[in-house]
């Protein structure tokens, strides 16, 4: 599926209100009690973080994105992830808020340094 022409005018500040706009709506108390419910199940385990909270998080995108232009399933989430993705390498606001979108669904990663080795 082609971008639509809406996409081609996705902007920083666009992008900007669509992270806004997702956090917002995964905050809502439904939502945000869902989560909460799931992540009480699965506990730090990846699997089943990747099984059960992940769906949740990119339904609740997907039913944002839409109001951007993007499409409603795969293919729009997506390329909606891949503009986010190159924005949040030139605006400091858009990486955040993409960070704290990734810290619903991505446990915390603890990274080995050499000198904890």
């Amino acid at each position: 599926m082609a971008m639509s022409d809406s996409n081609v005018n996705f902007t920083v500040e666009t992008a900007k209100a669509a992270l806004t706009d997702i956090l917002a709506t995964l905050n809502n108390e439904e939502n945000s009690t869902k989560l909460e419910e799931a992540k009480e199940n699965v506990g730090n385990d990846m699997l089943k973080m990747m099984q059960y909270i992940f769906p949740l998080v990119v339904q609740i995108q997907m039913d944002v994105i839409k109001k951007y232009g993007f499409a409603d399933n795969r293919e729009g989430i997506i390329q909606f992830t891949q503009h986010i993705v190159a924005m949040e390498k030139e605006d400091p606001c858009i990486a955040d808020l993409h960070s704290q979108l990734r810290a619903i669904f991505l446990p915390p990663v603890s990274i080995a340094t050499a000198a904890s080795l």
